[in-house]
């Protein structure tokens, strides 16, 4: 049957017509997407911290969040998700929804669990948008004042003459401090015995107690006992000495080739909106220029950071490169 012309007619305007909604569409979309993060957030955050309280994600959590719900309007709620080495907590944020409600604060073992553990249930990399670095810190190397040795000099050949006799704390494998001790270990020929313990704060009470000799951690958890004569600083673990313990030399100054250096970013769950992105990003990046914050987080042995995300992922890809090399060479293998 061959159409009428006022059937063509129809089908023009039908046609004219889905071509009109799909402009508009085309043209509210990026509206109704702009008025959406203009409102974000529409409900509480979820601020995981995959560690034991006391440790340094505790600690700069708690300093975000309440200065977040204020500029936010929304209340930020710090959720402690400990448990193998910040897996747990870590897969629960990579698989939260990608609307910048849930938000996770990590440390350096973020980088080389990749290469500590053979089957992660996330992608390190893949599933996350990095936001920030709220900050960096190195490990202080101390022990127990019944311990001999008073240097790093004195600890490596104590170590050496008595192999596997001393004994150091870490907030588990996956952690800083337990990768602090093992290059130690690795670069100066010794052996010593791993104990670990659930977080920092309980390894950090372990060798005050004299349970175990030694501990690399986070000068808020070590420089407080420091200064009461209840632990000996020995060393810190970055490239240079801290302000905070000026007499004690930096490994790296004794141990060729010697340097940890921890951080602590916040991440999101991937294909989290850009511009959401960017409004965590300037809110942390304000937040840890406070002058009072900036002092509080140096007080701790902290060095305030708040850098971009586009710095932040290029940190965390030469860390990556950096652990598929170094861990191998140590003798580490992935469980």
């Amino acid at each position: 049957m061959t159409p009428t012309l006022s059937s063509h007619l129809s089908r023009c305007k039908h046609i004219h017509g889905y071509l009109v909604l799909s402009l508009l569409g085309l043209l509210i979309a990026p509206v109704l997407a702009q008025t959406s993060i203009e409102t974000w957030p529409t409900k509480p955050i979820r601020f995981i911290a995959p560690t034991t309280p006391g440790g340094g994600n505790d600690t700069l959590s708690r300093m975000l969040s309440p200065r977040m719900s204020q500029t936010w309007g929304q209340q930020v709620v710090v959720d402690l998700r400990p448990g193998a080495g910040g897996i747990i907590g870590t897969e629960i944020a990579a698989k939260s929804p990608p609307d910048g409600h849930t938000l996770l604060i990590v440390a350096g073992g973020y980088t080389m669990n990749p290469y500590l553990y053979k089957k992660l249930p996330y992608d390190t990399y893949k599933d996350f948008e990095r936001v920030s670095v709220v900050a960096f810190s190195p490990n202080v190397l101390v022990s127990h004042p019944s311990v001999p040795a008073k240097s790093i000099h004195e600890l490596i050949q104590l170590a050496k003459t008595r192999p596997n006799t001393l004994n150091y704390a870490s907030s588990g494998i996956g952690t800083t401090s337990y990768l602090s001790a093992g290059m130690f270990a690795h670069l100066t020929g010794t052996k010593m015995t791993h104990v670990a313990y659930k977080g920092a704060g309980a390894a950090g009470t372990a060798v005050v107690s004299g349970e175990v000799h030694l501990i690399f951690t986070a000068p808020s958890i070590t420089v407080p006992f420091v200064k009461q004569n209840r632990l000996r600083a020995l060393g810190v673990t970055g490239n240079k000495r801290m302000d905070l313990l000026p007499e004690t030399p930096a490994i790296g100054e004794i141990v060729a080739g010697y340097e940890v250096q921890n951080f602590f970013g916040v991440l999101v769950s991937a294909k989290t909106p850009r511009a959401i992105i960017d409004k965590v990003y300037l809110e942390i990046a304000r937040i840890v220029r406070l002058p009072e914050v900036k002092e509080q987080l140096i007080s701790q042995g902290f060095i305030p950071s708040g850098n971009t995300p586009q710095e932040f992922n290029q940190l965390v890809q030469n860390d990556l490169d950096r652990w598929a090399k170094l861990l191998p060479a140590m003798g580490i293998k992935p469980e």
